[in-house]
């Protein structure tokens, strides 16, 4: 069965106006520290025999590539792994070189997903970004060089300032890279980051619906071109490159969580750690439980969830026929198809998943007569 470890790195060098993550930028003086209780944490699991073999493995943050190539080594060291499994780092194009991608590889490394977000010198701005196309560039050439030949490129559309043609141009150069995976976001204004409180205080305008509405379609139409296929609302692949770790969210797979801040989803519950890198390597070091929380998703909730999730997918939701009557209307205005005896999203109808699986769910669509949801 399909088992994955997520590692939350919360260090970066500098934080996105954007950005309303678990990160910090003045830890780095705890990063030896926050290894030794990753591993610790992990052999602890092991144990207690809380770790199966992990088909996925997924360094998040933050910026996982800041950690030396031993540092993140150590850590991967300690999960124990499938015979083939998928091992994905998360990269920032400034903190890698083909020294450490070379490192990384040789050590169990097999994906890497770079976050470029505009190919754009105003659009990059405007992110806070640090760095510029040409490290782009030199971090996927240094990838393939090292060896890796599967490299996500993470995007973001709609940045205020952001033209239609700076977005058809971010894609064309990521696209010359030959990548075989593109996520590809709207970009979201939260409250508590810089750019939520200037867009609050009328200094920076907000993102426009329709605009990035424009814009997906494009990316949908330039990526597919180019061999990649949309399998999740906000992710497109070379078929067999699907990222198998977020593969296990949509489909409500269990997955561990080690680091300050990360979810996991085991026997039934899903559980968070501490938040802060400080109190998860004192819960670690003294023995505590490192869980901040948790919940148990009843059988009702799990099969309404199940549709929620399934819906962002390629492979569509089984649904209940008490949800027949929604299900022919918005088929009928384009938003919705049917494979194999699941609904299916339409292009049209990605745009507005959030309101149309309100409606199926209100409809009865997760009734338990309903077979074969994932």
């Amino acid at each position: 069965m399909p088992f994955g470890v997520y590692v939350h790195i919360p260090f970066c060098a500098s934080r996105c106006d954007y950005c309303d993550f678990a990160t910090w930028t003045d830890r780095a003086h705890l990063i030896d520290c926050y290894v030794d209780a990753c591993v610790q944490d992990l052999d602890r699991r092991a144990t207690r025999g809380e770790l199966v073999p992990a088909t996925s493995v997924f360094f998040g943050g933050g910026t996982p590539s800041l950690l030396s190539a031993p540092q993140l080594l150590r850590i991967l060291d300690a999960i124990p792994r499938g015979s083939t499994p998928e091992v994905t780092v998360e990269c920032n194009p400034d903190s890698v070189d083909e020294a450490k991608l070379e490192a990384y590889r040789a050590g169990g490394v097999n994906r890497l997903s770079l976050g470029v977000q505009s190919m754009r010198p105003h659009v990059l701005a405007a992110l806070g970004r640090t760095h510029d196309r040409a490290n782009v560039g030199r971090a996927v050439h240094a990838a393939r060089a090292a060896g890796f030949e599967r490299v996500n490129l993470d995007l973001i559309y709609g940045t205020p300032g952001e033209s239609v043609d700076d977005w058809r141009s971010t894609l064309d150069d990521a696209l010359a890279l030959e990548p075989t995976h593109v996520s590809a976001y709207a970009l979201t204004v939260e409250p508590a980051t810089p750019l939520g409180r200037a867009v609050a205080a009328g200094t920076r305008g907000a993102p426009d619906d329709d605009d990035q509405a424009d814009k997906y379609a494009i990316a949908d139409d330039r990526l597919r071109a180019a061999g990649l296929e949309w399998y999740e609302l906000s992710n497109w692949s070379r078929p067999g490159d699907e990222c198998a770790h977020n593969l296990l969210y949509w489909n409500q797979d269990e997955y561990t969580a080690i680091g300050c801040a990360a979810h996991g989803h085991t026997g039934g519950r899903r559980w968070w750690n501490v938040r802060t890198p400080e109190r998860y390597i004192d819960r670690v070091a003294s023995g505590q439980p490192t869980e901040s929380g948790a919940e148990v998703l009843d059988y009702e909730r799990k099969r309404e969830e199940s549709v929620v999730l399934a819906l962002r997918t390629r492979a569509g939701a089984a649904v209940s026929e008490r949800a027949r009557a929604v299900v022919d209307e918005l088929s009928g205005l384009g938003l919705l198809g049917e494979v194999d005896g699941r609904i299916v999203l339409t292009r049209r109808g990605r745009l507005v998943a959030n309101e149309l699986t309100v409606r199926l769910l209100a409809a009865g669509a997760s009734d338990p007569v309903a077979v074969g949801t994932r």
